[in-house]
C-alpha cells in the first residue's frame, strides 16, 4: 500500500475529503436554519399555520436576546406572526397572483407602503438617549457650510403644489447625519384641532410631519425641496408622531412606508406599465 493509505481503497486524503463534505453540508444546514430566525415569514401563505409546524427541523428553536434598552426578545417568536387585516384582494384567483389595494394604498400597508411592526419605542444610542431627535434638542449639531440649510425652504410635491415649509432638521446622534426634515404644512386641511380653551372655542395649529431626507431633492438656488413621491395634498396624510421631539421605531417604519407607497400609488398612472 502507498504512504497514507488505510486500506487498498481508502487513504487519509479521501477520509479528509469526506469529512470536509460532511462539515460543509452541516454548515449549510446550520446557516439555512439561522437564516429563518429573524425576518423570515412565520405564517405559511398556503395553510395559514405557523411554519415551525410545517418546516420541522428546518425552523430553529427560539433564542432569547437581551437588548440595549433592557428588553428581552425571542427569535423566532411565534407571537410576532403578522395578524394585521389585509386591505387588498388578489387580481386573479391563482397562487402568486398580485394583490391590488381596496382602500387607501398609502395608509393600508400594501406593497411599497407596507412596514414591519417594530417596537413602538425610540431607537437609542449607546448612552441610552433617543437616537433621532430634532436639532432643537441636539443643539450641538450644525449644518455643514458646504451643504444647504433646508430650514425655511418650501416643500413642493410632484404635482408642483406647495406642501409646506421646512422648519427643523432631525439628526441621527449615532451616525451624525440628517434623517428627516420637519415640515409645517401649508394647506387648510393640515390644521388639527387642539383642546378647547376656557371659552369653549377650539383653536387650530399648523400640522407638522416628517419628510425622510432620501425622498427630498434640494433646489438650493430657488430655496425649494422637491418631493417626487407625493402630491402636495397627500402630505396631510403622513403619520403623525406621538411625541413632537422623538420618533419610535414603529413610527419610522410608518413614515417611510407612506412615502415609499407614494412612488407607486400617488397617482393612478404610476401603477400602469411604462410601455
Amino acid at each position: 500500500m502507498e504512504v497514507g493509505a488505510i486500506t487498498e481503497h481508502i487513504d487519509v486524503a479521501q477520509v479528509a475529503l469526506y469529512l470536509f463534505w460532511l462539515f460543509f453540508a452541516g454548515l449549510i444546514f446550520y446557516l439555512q436554519r439561522e437564516a429563518r430566525r429573524e425576518g423570515y415569514p412565520l405564517v405559511s401563505e398556503r395553510s395559514g399555520g405557523y411554519v415551525q409546524e410545517i418546516d420541522g427541523i428546518f425552523m430553529p428553536a427560539p433564542k432569547t436576546y437581551n437588548t440595549l434598552d433592557g428588553r428581552t426578545v425571542l427569535a423566532p417568536d411565534p407571537a410576532r406572526a403578522d395578524s394585521r387585516p389585509l386591505a387588498a384582494r388578489q387580481l386573479a384567483g391563482g397562487a402568486g397572483s398580485p394583490y391590488v389595494p381596496t382602500g387607501d394604498p398609502l395608509a393600508d400597508c400594501i406593497g411599497p407602503s407596507s412596514y414591519a411592526e417594530r417596537p413602538d419605542i425610540p431607537d437609542i444610542t449607546f448612552e441610552k438617549k433617543p437616537r433621532i431627535v430634532p436639532m432643537r434638542i441636539a443643539s450641538d449639531f450644525t449644518i455643514a457650510e458646504r451643504d444647504p440649510d433646508p430650514r425655511g425652504m418650501t416643500v413642493i410635491g410632484s404635482d408642483g403644489a406647495t406642501a409646506g415649509t421646512v422648519v427643523e432638521v432631525w439628526v441621527d446622534r449615532s451616525e451624525f447625519i440628517a434623517r428627516y426634515l420637519e415640515v409645517e404644512l401649508a394647506t387648510a386641511g393640515a390644521a388639527t384641532a387642539q383642546s378647547e380653551g376656557a371659552e369653549g372655542s377650539a383653536t387650530a395649529s399648523a400640522r407638522r410631519v416628517l419628510l425622510p431626507v432620501p425622498f427630498a431633492d434640494f433646489d438650493k438656488a430657488n430655496r425649494r425641496v422637491l418631493v417626487h413621491a407625493l402630491l402636495g395634498s397627500q402630505f396631510a396624510g403622513v403619520p403623525i408622531l406621538r411625541s413632537p421631539d422623538q420618533i419610535t421605531l414603529l413610527e419610522e417604519e410608518k413614515v417611510a412606508a407612506y412615502y415609499g407607497g407614494g412612488l407607486l400609488y400617488a397617482t393612478p398612472d404610476r401603477q400602469e406599465p411604462l410601455v
